[in-house]
Formats: C-alpha cells, sequence, structure tokens
C-alpha cells in the first residue's frame, strides 16, 4: 500500500486531476494490457479438488472494492479458542509460469495507487473478476486454517488449495455498526474478539499498527481542501487477521527452510530524531522517556495534527524488504521491526507479486515437499524484483503527495505560514525541510541567509505552488 493513502474528488479537467494524468505519463506507468495477456487472463483456471464451499466465508473491504484477495470466517472451538479461515485468492491457478500473463506481473510487481485511480498489478477481468472472491461466486483460493487459544495465540496452522464462496461483500462501516449494536452474526462479532486479542499480544511483544488516516483531497470551484478520514476499529481488526496469516506463513516457511520473508531492521537514530522533530512542529508532546510504541498507541486518528503525524510515522518503514532463504540456511535477519516478528507478505496476491510465490511455497511446506521449479527458479531474484516495484510504488507516492500539497497552496503564494524546521542539508544549513503546523504540509525551504534553526519553530512565506509543474516552496519570512 502506499505511505498516504490519498484520495482525490475532482472533476476530469480539474487542474489536480490533469496534472496526475501527466505524471503517469511522465513516469511511463502501463495502464493498458498486451493483449495475449488478456487473451491468458480470460482461461480458465486450474481448480482444486478439495470443496469448502460450504463455509459461509464473507470479505470486509472498502464499499467501492472489486480486487477481493481474502475472505474470512470466524468461530469459536468445542474446547475454547478460536478457528480463523482466511481464504486467500489463488492467482497461481490462473498464471501459467512463464506464459505472458506472468511476464507482465513480473515487469509491473505490485498494483499502483494514485489519488484518483489505481494501475492494477494483473487485468481486471482477472483481479476484479474471475479471481477475485466476489460474493455467490465459486473461486479457486489458498485457504488457511488457524486454530487460537482462548489468549488469540497460534495453536496450530495449515494451508491447502480449496475452492470456496464468499456469502456476503461487507464493508468496514456496515462491521462496525453492527459490531457497535451487537446486532452482528456470530461470525462477524468474533472479528472484534479476536482482532483485540491479536491487538493485546502485538503490544506484548513490541509491535506497532500504524492506524493511517486517509487523505482526501476536495477540488472545487477553483479551490483545494485537505481531509482526513480515520480508520474504523474493525479495519484495525481486519488488518491483524492479515498480519496472523502472514506470521504463520513465516513460521512455515522457517521451519521448512525455504521461503521469502518481509524483513525490516530498527528505524536508525537519526530517522527518530526527524519523527520527533516533526511532532513538534505538529505540537505533539513526546516525552523523552515515552517510547515511540506508547507513543503510537497514545495517538487519536481522528485529531488532524496526530493524523498528520500517523502519516510522517510511516517513514520508519521504509528500511523494508524481502528476505529470500533456501535450503535450510536460514537469513541472519528474519524479523520485521514494526510487527516483532517475522513475518511474510503472503494475502494480496491480486496486489503484489511476491504474495503468490509465498503462498506456492507455503503450500509446499504443510505438504512437506519442495516447491514448484518454477517458484525455486525466480526465488534469488525475487527480493531484487520486488524492491525495484516498491521504489516504483514510492516515486509515485512521493510525486502524488508533491502534487496534492501544491494543489492545495496553489492560490497562496507570498502567504506566512507557522513551520518547524525538520531537516537541515549538511552541505548547505540554509536549505532543508519544514513542517508546517496547517495544513500539514512538509515541504522544501530555502532562500534564507542564515542557518536554519533544526528542531525550532519558524515562520515561513510560500515562495511557489503549481500542481504539475512547481513543488511547494518555503523561505523563511
Amino acid at each position: 500500500m502506499p505511505r498516504r493513502h490519498m484520495r482525490a474528488v475532482c472533476a476530469p479537467e480539474a487542474p489536480l486531476r490533469a496534472a496526475l494524468c501527466a505524471l503517469r505519463t511522465e513516469l511511463g506507468v502501463p495502464e493498458s494490457f498486451p493483449p495475449d495477456v488478456l487473451e491468458e487472463a480470460g482461461r480458465s483456471p486450474r481448480l482444486p479438488s478439495y470443496d469448502a464451499t460450504d463455509i459461509p466465508f464473507f470479505t470486509v473491504d472498502p464499499p467501492t472494492s472489486t480486487d477481493l484477495d481474502q475472505a474470512m470466517h470466524l468461530a469459536r472451538r468445542e474446547k475454547g479458542g478460536y478457528r480463523v479461515r482466511y481464504a486467500i485468492a489463488d492467482v497461481a491457478a490462473f498464471v501459467t509460469p512463464g506464459g505472458p500473463l506472468d511476464a507482465e506481473a513480473h515487469r509491473r510487481v505490485t498494483t499502483l495507487y494514485f489519488p484518483d485511480e489505481t494501475v492494477p498489478l494483473h487485468p481486471p477481468r482477472l483481479s476484479e473478476g474471475a479471481a477475485s472472491l466476489l460474493p455467490d461466486r465459486i473461486r479457486p483460493a489458498v485457504l488457511w486454517t488457524l486454530d487460537l487459544d482462548a489468549d488469540g495465540r497460534t495453536e496450530s496452522a495449515d494451508v491447502r488449495r480449496a475452492l470456496v464462496r464468499s456469502r456476503a461483500k461487507l464493508d468496514y462501516a456496515h462491521v462496525q455498526r453492527g459490531i457497535d449494536a451487537g446486532t452482528a452474526e456470530e461470525p462477524v462479532a468474533l472479528l472484534e474478539d479476536i482482532g483485540t486479542l491479536r491487538e493485546r499480544l502485538e503490544v506484548e511483544r513490541g509491535g506497532i499498527s500504524l492506524n493511517v488516516p486517509e487523505q482526501e483531497i476536495v477540488e472545487g470551484d477553483g479551490t483545494c481542501a485537505l481531509a482526513y478520514r480515520a480508520p474504523l476499529p474493525a479495519e484495525g481488526w481486519n488488518a491483524q487477521i492479515s498480519l496472523l496469516t502472514g506470521m504463520a506463513a513465516a513460521e512455515l516457511m522457517l521451519a521448512h527452510g525455504t521461503g521469502v520473508l518481509r524483513t525490516l531492521p530498527a528505524a536508525p537514530d537519526g530517522a527518530v530524531g526527524r519523527l520527533r522533530r516533526t511532532a513538534k512542529a505538529l505540537r505533539i508532546d513526546w516525552p523523552h522517556h515515552v517510547s515511540y510504541a506508547r507513543l503510537i498507541r497514545s495517538l487519536d486518528p481522528h485529531l488532524p495534527h496526530h493524523a498528520a503525524f500517523l502519516q510522517e510515522c510511516t517513514t520508519l518503514l521504509r528500511g523494508a524488504g524481502y528476505t529470500v532463504f533456501r535450503d535450510g540456511l536460514l537469513p541472519e535477519v528474519t524479523s520485521h521491526a514494526a510487527v516483532a516478528a517475522p513475518y511474510a507478505h503472503c494475502t494480496a496476491p491480486l496486489r503484489r507479486l511476491g504474495d503468490r510465490y509465498a503462498a506456492e511455497i507455503c503450500l509446499a511446506a504443510a505438504e512437506g515437499r519442495q516447491p514448484p521449479e518454477w517458484v525455486l527458479t525466480a526465488l534469488d531474484a525475487l527480493p531484487k524484483e520486488m524492491a525495484e516495484g516498491s521504489r516504483r510504488a514510492g516515486t509515485v507516492e512521493r510525486e502524488c503527495v508533491d502534487i496534492v500539497e501544491a494543489a492545495l497552496l496553489k492560490d497562496r503564494v507570498g502567504d506566512l505560514f507557522e513551520a518547524c524546521v525538520v531537516d537541515v542539508q549538511d552541505h548547505d544549513p540554509t536549505v532543508g525541510t519544514v513542517q508546517l503546523v496547517s495544513p500539514a504540509v512538509v515541504a522544501r525551504i530555502e532562500g534564507g541567509r542564515s542557518r536554519l534553526p533544526l528542531g525550532e519553530h519558524l515562520r515561513v512565506r510560500l515562495t511557489a505552488a503549481n500542481p504539475g509543474t512547481t513543488k511547494a516552496r518555503f523561505a523563511p519570512a
């Protein structure tokens, strides 16, 4: 997912939309699929023999989503604890290794998210149709069965291919209303029980979940406004089911001796120091004796300055990468610092290339066999491919942020703002980065004659902002 969740609501002829279209052209973002890729995407999948269509799965996603990677069913176990059944779209059932669809997926690597549209990894006829876990459709899936004890700890994990059929496409608001009112059926109501238990275990092991709000940019009458939509508790509980599965996948691959993990080293002191200056700029109290994890859990994403800080906190996740191992030779680093445990991406194969490979390795491990040759052949190159795809997604994200901020400020050139200096260039201390108090914009500052006061508040003047041509720039007032 992009670091900043942004959604633009604007007319096709609006300057912001035009700038985003120009960005896609400039970056060479592919927006159409070759005919042979579309032809393969329309073929019938390879179907498994195991039938799990009697299980009443449901999906929980944003209301407009149609690329549904995951469906779940939650139940209490007779002897206590819980059973989580988590079905993941089986993209490999549709893809011929080495074929046109496979090659195109390796070229794209990830779905790209722009504020006004997405550029998918797979053709929509597959990602939003034949492979998507849409309601009342029989689909091939990778089915995880995770048994938890009464505290939410994993007791056993199993994975196999299966035919599944979702019964309902639910959205977060619907689920939240039903749980809050006490009217949700037990499989849905248990999302709160299990999600809350898993959140407690996350705190216990030192993990962190960032409830990053979505930024909505509304353009109209020549003006641009920025608003935040705070995530619902149900979104966090849903994320915990995905994390639970990713942790189970990592443990299974580590025990098997071959796999691909999502790893993240601890954040360097400099990154944390910059984040402290950002907190100061947004007037968030962060005492030195309070840990980063504890601070994050104290924030309220409904408050705009907390929402802006949560957006910036995701900078500590930038060192994440993919680590491959095989033949029992385990890597030196196996953990993800934010998860505080070994973890693997395996629950979003419609949107991430690597998840298809992780799923295949887990299926082989569960059956006590070697992964298919097509997996082993591609495994060593996968981290570099995923890194390049992540860099491309990061570039899209950064450029979109710059365009959106310029659109937000384009009519305020010459205005004064309160800001805090969060970064200063070593080779030129008159140039750096400021975080505005309001709106929550991060931008370059230059043009002063004296050294910028790192970590201090400063009054600044907007000198330039034009979406698509000029990024927001400030100078000391």
